[in-house]
C-alpha cells in the first residue's frame, strides 16, 4: 500500500505544486480531494497536510517572485492581516449555516477564472500599477482582505483562487505580481491553519505528509522559475490551462466520491 501512497501523493503534489507556481493556488485545492478520494483520508486530516504542503510551496513561490521582483510585500501584509481576521469570522457564520452546495463554488469559480486569462488575458504593466495611489492601494488591499479571508473560512476553500482574482482586478496587478502576492499571503495563512490542525487532530499521516510537501515543494519551484521568466501572454495562457485542468480534476474526483 506504501507504493499505491506515494504514487497518490506524489501526483497531487505535482498538481499543488504547478498550481501554486504558476497560479498562486492553494495546494489544499489539489491535496485533500485526493488524499480522500483515493487513499480514505479522513477529510480534516486531508486539509492538514494540503495546508502543510502549501506552507513551503507558497513559501518558495513568494521567494522566486520577490527576487525577481514580483512581490508587493507591504500591501501584502496588509491584505494577511485581514485574510486571517475574516477567515475566523467566515468560519464562524458558515457553522451557523446549514449544509449547501457551497463546496462547489471554488472549483466552479476555478475554471471561470482559467478561462478568464485565457479569453481576456491580465496585461497590466508594472508602470501602470504603480501609479496608483499609495493610499488607495492600502484601503483596496483592507477591503479585499475581508472578502478573501470571510469567503475562504465562509467556504472552506477557494483563497488563493480569489486572491488571484482580486489582485488583478480590483487592485489592478499585473500577473506576475499578482501570483508573487498571492502565495506570500498564502505561506503564512497556511502555516496557521496547519498548526491549527496538527494542534486539535494531532500529527497526520508522517509518510503522506513528507510525500506531499517534498513533491509540492518540488514542483512549485519549478513552476515558479518559469513563470518568472515567461512573457505576459504566455503566463496568461498558461495560468489559464492549470486553473481549467485542475478545477475539472477536482470536480472528476468529487463526482467519483459521490459515486
Amino acid at each position: 500500500m506504501e507504493l499505491f501512497d506515494f504514487i497518490i501523493c506524489f501526483i497531487a503534489g505535482i498538481a499543488a505544486g504547478l498550481g501554486t507556481g504558476f497560479a498562486g493556488m492553494s495546494a489544499a485545492a489539489a491535496i485533500s480531494p485526493m488524499l480522500i478520494t483515493f487513499l480514505g483520508m479522513p477529510a480534516y486530516e486531508a486539509v492538514g497536510i494540503a495546508l502543510a504542503s502549501d506552507v513551503l510551496a507558497s513559501g518558495v513561490s513568494a521567494y522566486t517572485y520577490g527576487k525577481n521582483k514580483n512581490l508587493d510585500i507591504k500591501n501584502g501584509v496588509v491584505m494577511m492581516v485581514f485574510v486571517l481576521i475574516f477567515t475566523a469570522i467566515g468560519s464562524f457564520v458558515s457553522s451557523k449555516v446549514p449544509n449547501s452546495t457551497m463546496g462547489s463554488f471554488s472549483v466552479v469559480m476555478t475554471m471561470l477564472l482559467g478561462v478568464k486569462f485565457i479569453v481576456k488575458p491580465v496585461m497590466t504593466t508594472k508602470e501602470s500599477m504603480d501609479a496608483l495611489d499609495a493610499r488607495q492601494k492600502v484601503l483596496r488591499s483592507v477591503f479585499t482582505g475581508c472578502l478573501i479571508g470571510f469567503i475562504c473560512g465562509f467556504v472552506g476553500a477557494g483563497g488563493g483562487m480569489m486572491m488571484l482574482l482580486v489582485l488583478t482586478t480590483v487592485l489592478g496587478y499585473e500577473l506576475k505580481t499578482a501570483v508573487g502576492t498571492s502565495v506570500f499571503v498564502m505561506s503564512f495563512t497556511a502555516l496557521t491553519g496547519a498548526v491549527s490542525h496538527f494542534a486539535i487532530d494531532g500529527m497526520p499521516n508522517i509518510f503522506c505528509l513528507v510525500v506531499c510537501v517534498l513533491s509540492t515543494f518540488l514542483w512549485a519551484r519549478i513552476a515558479a522559475k518559469i513563470a518568472n521568466k515567461a512573457s505576459a501572454e504566455t503566463l496568461n495562457r498558461i495560468t489559464g490551462i492549470i486553473l481549467i485542468v485542475i478545477g475539472a480534476a477536482i470536480l472528476a474526483v468529487n463526482i467519483s466520491r459521490n459515486l
